[in-house]
């Protein structure tokens, strides 16, 4: 009989994540701090969780999909949180993206309880999490990891066990680290094309097969030239990201010389209100500095 589940976090990601687990078989107990988000899950067969500590007393496996550090220590370890009702022998997966050091103490904490943690990060924007196509950066023991494979295969394609307690999270940045810089250069390439008279569409199907195509090239890409901000992943949350990177970098000793760019680039298009657009909403940074806009017909 497959391990009961419990899910907390029904965000952009948290919503499509556990309605696939839903679809695997998987018993699913659902909770959400706005509480009316839990509704279309219940009405897709889970059923609804009190609390934190509720949720994990009726589940073998709690997997968390939050926000930011500070929503995963309330979730696990504040009151009412996961460690209050997770029984010994029980698995936490946080989804999260976090702070690596804050991972390795929420671990620690869990253990003095028998509990066990991974983190586990994702990336592939809401498309992903739809899908069923994430990929998934695991960091703890390895029979944890084995153990929880078949919940991990219901929600993503590329699982990798990429080291001990911390190690997912820092890998998860290293994602973000590729996917900002690597958007600053989508939009520099897009309004390059754009002021030299280029069909942008054109432009882009003749580059995204070659040497320099991406994923965030074409999937966000013709988002860009249609000017649809629709957010697979919003600049607030790409931000808090790009923050935690900087952190790290810091304490690590590395120049992020293109990421701390685009940390400055995001924060002028926040204090424009801009924060719920979607990441791929950076090029209006560099709009801005242009003085025109892509799939602008002037």
């Amino acid at each position: 009989m497959s391990e009961t589940i419990g899910f907390i976090g029904l965000g952009i990601m948290g919503r499509g994540m556990s309605r696939n687990l839903l679809k695997a078989g998987f018993s699913v107990t659902v909770w959400n701090r706005t509480a009316s988000r839990m509704e279309p899950l219940v009405e897709a067969g889970a059923s609804a969780g009190a609390n934190p500590a509720d949720v994990a007393a009726n589940s073998d496996i709690i997997i968390t999909c939050v926000s930011d550090t500070p929503d995963v220590e309330a979730v696990i370890l504040g009151e009412n949180g996961v460690i209050h009702g997770a029984k010994a022998g029980s698995l936490v997966i946080d989804m999260s993206t976090i702070s690596p050091q804050v991972t390795q103490t929420i671990a620690a904490r869990l253990a003095e309880q028998g509990v066990q943690m991974l983190d586990a990060p994702i990336s592939g924007g809401s498309e992903g999490a739809a899908n069923g196509t994430l990929s998934i950066m695991v960091g703890g023991e390895a029979a944890q990891v084995a153990r929880a494979m078949p919940a991990f295969q219901a929600m993503g394609k590329a699982i990798t066990h990429v080291g001990p307690n911390g190690a997912g999270q820092t890998v998860k940045l290293v994602n973000q680290i590729l996917v900002v810089v690597n958007m600053l250069a989508v939009g520099e390439a897009l309004l390059f094309a754009q002021a030299g008279g280029l069909d942008l569409a054109k432009t882009l199907e003749a580059v995204k097969a070659g040497a320099a195509g991406s994923w965030m090239l074409s999937n966000r890409g013709p988002q860009v030239i249609n000017r649809d901000w629709r957010p697979g992943f919003m600049i607030d949350l790409q931000q808090k990201d790009v923050r935690l990177a900087l952190k790290a970098a810091d304490e690590l000793g590395v120049p992020l010389l293109g990421t701390s760019m685009v940390f400055n680039l995001y924060r002028t298009l926040q204090e424009q209100g801009l924060g719920a657009e979607g990441n791929h909403a950076l090029v209006k940074a560099l709009e801005n500095l242009a003085g025109f806009e892509i799939g602008d017909e002037g």
